[in-house]
């Protein structure tokens, strides 16, 4: 696998475009782990087997495994409400562009939450592929945040997708930080399952956009959107792909504030006021559903596996590692069982930030995987 900062080290003074043709390369090569850990599975118990300890041996005993897994992961998380199907976009304002015009638009995003975003139209003609991209509020994405590499949603409108920038503004203000269902001081969803079911009903409404092709709709974002954007994708299986950027694919109380599921704006939620929150004494404090998967051995890479067949780009940074290829490779062997290889992939960088070409490699990663009408691809 090659190794992005070597990469980018290599190409700091070379000519314009450098980047973009460095990433289509470093793109074949990411779902190939490093030979160190090829096929070496870590101490996570595998997706391949049943709760009972039976194996999966077939697409169809996968088929039964995976009800088993996500049913698991409902009776934690939460059972989410009614998805809102059949709403469409109100449209706010509008700045027309010279490659895409960028509305300003609004829709419920839980039942009794209404969210404003950004949505990026290219000027080209018929059904266009999307990205819904997630962070702590919406204008970053668009160019408009001020911080570097994280406008996702204006390059991707660049290259011809659809974006439509989502984020929690007013819970980022008032450092609560995520969504809360049906409210934050009585949630019966952990935070990040209704983030989760607010990504789906973005999905739902972005779908009956006229411009839109529905089956080929990606998600993507990075550290606290990353994980949004993880559990959006693995729960809502009409995500066609995904970029994860550096979230902390698996629980890692090492890595301290970046890796931070216990924190009650995600796993761990309980009616505030909360305590110990950004602090050494949360993960031994922690309450909701994170103390519950950890007592009962359960890690994410079971909720990465619910992805299969469908891609999707781990983009990690101080968070994700290399060493992150032991839980992966569990869902690299759910894909062999059904047929299909390369469908996980992921680089790395030294740092958490995103850089010009982990965000190359990403918008490549869509390029390969919504370019077709028939994003699952065909079996090798």
């Amino acid at each position: 696998m090659l190794c992005l900062g070597a990469l980018l080290a290599g190409c700091t003074a070379a000519a314009p475009g450098t980047e973009r043709s460095l990433s289509r390369r470093l793109l074949d090569s990411c779902s190939k782990p490093p030979e160190a850990y090829r096929d070496v599975y870590g101490e996570y118990r595998s997706p391949l087997l049943f709760y009972n300890g039976d194996s999966v041996r077939t697409a169809a005993d996968w088929e039964r495994r995976r009800a088993e897994i996500r049913a698991r992961w409902d009776s934690l998380l939460g059972a989410w409400p009614p998805l809102i199907t059949g709403q469409r976009f109100e449209f706010v304002d509008t700045l027309p562009g010279a490659g895409f015009d960028r509305y300003r638009v609004r829709f419920r995003w839980l039942p009794a939450d209404t969210t404003e975003g950004y949505l990026l139209v290219p000027h080209r003609a018929g059904r266009k592929p999307a990205v819904i991209t997630l962070f702590y509020e919406p204008k970053t994405a668009v160019g408009l945040g001020g911080k570097p590499c994280r406008d996702f949603a204006l390059r991707l409108a660049e290259r011809g997708f659809v974006a439509l920038s989502l984020g929690t503004t007013r819970t980022t203000r008032n450092r609560t930080y995520s969504l809360y269902y049906p409210s934050i001081d009585r949630a019966t969803l952990q935070p990040l399952s209704a983030l989760a079911c607010a990504a789906a009903n973005a999905w739902e409404t972005l779908a009956r956009f006229p411009e839109v092709d529905s089956t080929r709709i990606g998600v993507m974002g990075h550290s606290y959107g990353g994980k949004w954007a993880m559990f959006a994708s693995c729960l809502w299986e009409k995500f066609a792909c995904a970029v994860w950027g550096d979230p902390g694919v698996v629980f890692d109380e090492t890595k301290g504030g970046y890796v931070n599921y216990w924190e009650p704006w995600y796993l761990g939620y309980y009616p505030p006021p909360w305590e110990h929150t950004w602090s050494d004494e949360g993960p031994a404090n922690a309450r909701g559903a994170y103390p519950v998967l950890r007592r009962e051995g359960r890690d994410l890479h079971e909720l990465h596996a619910l992805m299969a067949p469908r891609p999707f780009l781990v983009s990690g940074g101080c968070a994700d590692g290399p060493e992150r290829w032991t839980a992966l490779n569990h869902t690299v062997a759910v894909n062999r069982l059904l047929g299909y290889e390369d469908r996980v992939a992921m680089t790395n960088r030294p740092l958490h930030d995103p850089d010009s070409l982990s965000n190359e490699v990403a918008y490549a990663f869509f390029e390969r995987w919504l370019s077709s009408e028939d994003p699952k691809g065909q079996k090798e």
